[in-house]
């Protein structure tokens, strides 16, 4: 395979812990364990940010949210961030996006020479937070626990409806790639939203799980007075107290996300069957992964914006000739998925290397290992300033200016219920961790930073909010003159060029 294509589907809040060696063997997904069997898994892999905008922003460029300047689901993803995108189009590959990547900005492409859908969030500056206002619920587009009292059953939703979209089109573009009209090479990547909640979904994959036995998350609620400072913060950002969770609520709620993984599996069946259809599948690189993680209910918390690792750790499988099968235990990122493309690609990335924290994985599914640490860092909602993480081994060392730091042994305590922060037997790792973090944030300057997009982002979004509003939404491009047959097309040239495959 000198040239491959690559195809990458990206899930959104799918929690990793799931995924010990792929799908759990009681999730109900033939077409990821079949595609598990065939790739590099990777255990241990986390977010750069346990949020979309920034986490998908990290996994597009390979550089934390410090240096994209992408800190929550409201800041701008600049445009001259080189991307996957931006590298793989400039070797002469055809990059495209059918789904979700939550562009923040007027660049609604970031490299893709083509985007097939609209995207399901508001690409302005609306929903960024204030942290000169620390506690401040912006009821309008904060998350509630309306998710978990609501869960249950319907047939179509908002998500469904985008998502059935998203696999539609990228189905169609598969199909349209094999007719060999262009002769370049592909980037094709397919973005759901689910398993995100709501948590609703359709009958017949609610129906799979009626007798899980993984209703309940393994470590209940702690309760609020329990729980660490930003976790408390999560809490009242989610507004816990005006709604009453039951036993009955979590069962529910996490009935329908297994139940949405099946969703997904069908989908992304639907888009792997074009692709063996069309017999382009033993050309073609396949990477899956998750923009971040959800809690799931696990300590009492639900949704994401956290370290923990149903939060922060998330699935991703590659499936490429020059990497071999296999479970890799070493903990990696998703920033490390735009160097690993391009190494497989044969891209070369020399340029931007000194400002890319991403490092190819290519060599770990040669055998290979890796010491350096994985780095989070968060500073969005339910934060009041900028906290970070570094995993290296089977340590996380979590910090924040305003609460006490947190280490966890993830090998003896995987539900991180011990810190070990002030243990004297962990003092060498703690203090190890302490100074590669110390090296790598400068926590003032990262305060300063975000309060200053912020603050800007404030002026400007209520400024363009007055008057004649243009919208940055993305807007698909179909040119219906060209589509099928007219006037100006031979209608024979039309069909046979329209077939595929054309010799059977």
């Amino acid at each position: 395979m000198s040239t491959p294509n690559i195809l990458i589907f990206m899930v959104d809040q799918l929690n990793g812990t799931l995924f010990p060696d792929g799908p759990a063997q009681w999730l109900h997904a033939p077409n990821l364990k079949a595609l598990a069997e065939r790739s590099t898994r990777f255990r241990n892999c986390y977010t750069a940010s346990p949020l979309c905008a920034p986490g998908r922003a990290s996994f597009m460029s390979g550089q934390l949210p410090s240096a994209t300047g992408v800190y929550d689901n409201a800041a701008e993803f600049a445009s001259s961030i080189p991307t996957y995108a931006h590298h793989l189009r400039r070797a002469g590959y055809y990059t495209c996006l059918s789904g979700k990547m939550h562009f923040v900005g007027p660049d609604q492409l970031h490299g893709f020479e083509e985007r097939l859908t609209t995207d399901i969030y508001p690409p302005d500056f609306g929903w960024t937070p204030d942290y000169r206002k620390p506690g401040e619920r912006i009821d309008w587009w904060y998350h509630n626990m309306g998710s978990v009292t609501g869960s249950g059953v319907a047939e179509i939703s908002n998500q469904m409806e985008f998502d059935d979209e998203v696999a539609f089109h990228a189905t169609q573009k598969i199909y349209d790639l094999a007719r060999g009209k262009d002769d370049r090479p592909w980037c094709l990547t397919v973005s759901f939203t689910h398993p995100h909640d709501p948590y609703v979904t359709r009958k017949k994959y609610w129906d799979l799980y009626e007798d899980c036995d993984h209703l309940m998350p393994e470590v209940g609620d702690l309760g609020y007075d329990n729980q660490d400072a930003h976790s408390q913060r999560i809490f009242d950002a989610n507004d816990w107290r005006s709604f009453d969770i039951t036993e009955t609520d979590i069962r529910r709620s996490r009935r329908a996300y297994f139940a949405n993984i099946s969703y997904l599996d069908d989908k992304i069946g639907d888009v792997m069957e074009a692709l063996r259809s069309t017999r382009q599948d033993e050309d073609t690189i396949i990477l899956f992964v998750s923009d971040h993680g959800d809690m799931l209910g696990e300590r009492g918390l639900w949704f994401k914006m956290s370290f923990f690792e149903g939060s922060a750790r998330v699935p991703m499988m590659i499936s490429a000739p020059s990497m071999a099968p296999g479970l890799i235990t070493d903990p990696v990122s998703n920033i490390d998925v735009c160097p690993t493309l391009c190494d497989l690609a044969g891209v070369s990335m020399e340029e931007v290397m000194p400002w890319t924290a991403g490092e190819s994985l290519v060599r770990l599914g040669q055998g290979e290992t890796r010491e350096s640490p994985v780095a989070m860092e968060y500073a969005a909602e339910a934060s009041y300033a900028p906290m970070v993480s570094l995993r290296q081994g089977r340590y996380k060392l979590n910090l924040c200016a305003l609460d006490p730091d947190q280490l966890f042994d993830l090998e003896a305590d995987p539900h991180e219920r011990r810190n070990l922060a002030d243990d004297p037997e962990h003092a060498e790792a703690y203090g190890a961790l302490k100074s590669m973090a110390a090296e790598r944030w400068d926590l003032e300057r990262y305060d300063a930073d975000v309060r200053q997009s912020q603050a800007r982002r404030w002026v400007v979004y209520e400024a363009l909010r007055e008057g004649g509003y243009f919208p940055w939404d993305y807007q698909p491009l179909q040119k219906a003159s060209e589509r099928y047959m007219r006037n100006h097309m031979d209608l024979n040239v039309v069909e046979e060029k329209a077939r595929f495959p054309r010799d059977d």
